[in-house]
């Protein structure tokens, strides 16, 4: 979680000024007209708006990474400790894991869960959080002020992994930490010899090495020269390695600020080319993060345009990293570089945070955190999906923040738990979109605000399955009043007439869940009989909208 928040508040000012980036550009002009089925006539009245939507099966993008549907947990406020785990309570395991919370992001199928930070990442050393629980030193969190008991570690975060089928992200601690430490930790995790972080894992119990494939190499270090950071990551990923060479490691990236808000910030705007060049070998990703939110309702949908813009940004330096790092491999000590190895992007934290701007942590954490999430927060979370998924050939991996409490997708108490609006859509899509990314043409009506320009009010992407026999198309209708009558052509495919609609939906934008009216947004499924090569479908007001269609 970002520490910089107040500052990137600033960001956001400034870049309400200074950006206006052209919406939808992924989208093309017009449609084939050619239906292998006849069109299905909108029923009486037609609504105001109309749109058209293109797919070509056989135009696939690439594949999908299910990592990018992940979440992230971090020693603050009730995210742990009250979310993820607590003892004694009726809704607990005998490990002290909440069953609730269990039980949700299991349904959700998350695929890759990152911890402990966040910034907590930055003064935690994973020693105090091993061994017998009772043993295990309490002492003061310094990156959020608040008390730390110890008794969720490595070998709790493993096991709950297991128990919802995460994968584990660990983020070392580069900032306080030494590289020792750090390979340590990948051989408490990952050892199989006689050695002695090893033998201490399986002291405490655990006979089989966990296999902890991905590693952040810190998180948000930006105050730190951009040359020493390269340099101190390197050095810790380069140890890492050798103790496990399978390990994929992240790097810390920064997102695509106009480099005048980065001079205003303090940062280097040179931070992701000289991190790339330096890294691009040894590293396999290279994070961003990303946290939006406006009160205005088009500001904040609008967005969008500029997370892609930073994401593109990102990718960029990517590429022109891999150009001045050149192809093939070298050596540097015992540990090899692999300069051939495509650096891809970590999003590894991201979500609608502004409600509560923030302090700086000296002053605590009250004011951070306890985002409530309404009906347009889901809407531009399912916008974010569209996107990774559409940018699937470099957003390999993302992050939610938080799974729960906090910033989160769900919500506690001692009694309970409810599901905040965001979690729906993120649920939706890892179990219901494809593995392909599919090419679409869109002509929608657009929307402009104070700070963006030419946003699509309907935003769209679709997807195949492997066996090539399913289409999903996702579409979120952005208008706060209108619905939207849509045209969707699926070209060189015979598509069967019944479909399923998934759809989320509220009374109004504003609309959330609580612990008293649990369902007020949710996912409806419903099936239509009116599908086909060509066919009209209404996609409602401020809603989110899966189309499956099957493939004859």
């Amino acid at each position: 979680m970002s520490r910089y928040i107040s500052q990137a508040v600033d960001r956001r000012r400034f870049l309400k000024k200074s950006i206006a980036a052209a919406g939808g550009a992924w989208a093309t002009a017009s449609m084939m007209e050619l239906a292998m089925v006849p069109s299905t006539v909108l029923a009486s009245p037609q609504p105001a708006l109309t749109a058209s939507i293109s797919i070509d099966p056989a135009r696939v993008r690439h594949t999908i990474n299910p990592n990018i549907y992940g979440a992230f947990i971090e020693h603050v406020d009730r995210c742990v400790y009250g979310g993820v785990y607590q003892e004694g309570l009726p809704v607990s395991d005998d490990h002290g894991f909440r069953k609730d919370v269990m039980g949700a992001a299991s349904q959700w199928g998350i695929p890759i869960l990152r911890w402990p930070g966040g910034i907590f990442a930055d003064t935690y050393h994973w020693e105090d959080g091993v061994g017998p629980q009772a043993s295990r030193p309490s002492h003061r969190n310094l990156a959020w002020n608040e008390p730390e008991s110890d008794r969720f570690g490595t070998d709790e975060f493993i096991e709950y992994c297991r128990k919802i089928g995460a994968e584990p992200y660990i983020c070392v601690n580069l900032q306080h930490g030494k590289p020792q430490e750090a390979a340590n930790w990948v051989e408490y995790c990952n050892g199989t010899a006689d050695t002695q972080y090893a033998n201490l894992r399986r002291k405490y119990g655990h006979q089989q090495p966990y296999g902890v494939r991905y590693w952040g190499l810190g998180n948000e270090p930006w105050q730190m020269p951009t040359e020493h950071y390269a340099k101190a990551a390197f050095e810790f990923g380069k140890l890492m390695k050798q103790v496990d060479p399978s390990i994929h490691l992240v790097a810390c990236g920064m997102a695509g600020v106009p480099q005048p808000a980065m001079k205003k910030m303090g940062l280097d705007p040179e931070w992701n080319r000289v991190v790339l060049e330096k890294l691009t070998g040894i590293a396999d990703y290279i994070s961003t993060h990303e946290y939006e939110g406006n009160e205005d309702y088009y500001e904040e949908l609008g967005t969008i345009q500029r997370f892609e813009a930073n994401l593109k940004s990102l990718t960029a330096a990517i590429e022109r990293a891999e150009v001045t790092s050149g192809k093939g491999s070298t050596t540097t000590g015992s540990s090899p570089v692999n300069n051939s190895k495509r650096i891809e992007i970590a999003c590894d934290e991201w979500n609608i945070w502004y409600r509560k701007p923030g302090l700086p942590p000296s002053h605590g954490i009250e004011e951070l955190v306890d985002e409530k999430y309404n009906l347009r927060d889901a809407l531009w979370a399912a916008s974010v999906l569209n996107l990774f998924q559409r940018m699937g050939d470099r957003v390999t991996m993302a992050n939610v923040a938080t799974m729960v409490n906090a910033i989160g997708t769900m919500y506690t108490n001692d009694q309970g738990m409810f599901r905040q609006t965001i979690y729906f859509p993120l649920k939706l899509y890892r179990h219901e979109s494809g593995s392909l990314a599919l090419n679409s043409e869109l002509e929608s009506p657009t929307f402009s605000t104070a700070s963006f320009k030419n946003i699509t009010y309907l935003d769209v992407s679709a997807t195949l399955d492997d066996k090539h026999k399913r289409i999903s198309i996702a579409v979120v209708n952005r208008h706060r009043e209108q619905s939207i009558g849509t045209t969707l052509t699926i070209k060189d495919a015979r598509i069967l007439r019944r479909a399923t609609v998934f759809e989320i939906n509220g009374a109004s934008p504003e609309t959330e869940n609580s612990f008293s009216e649990p369902e007020n947004v949710n996912i409806v499924q419903k099936s239509i009989s009116n599908a086909g090569n060509k066919f009209e479908y209404v996609f409602p007001a401020h809603s989110i909208t899966l189309l499956k269609l099957s493939v004859a």
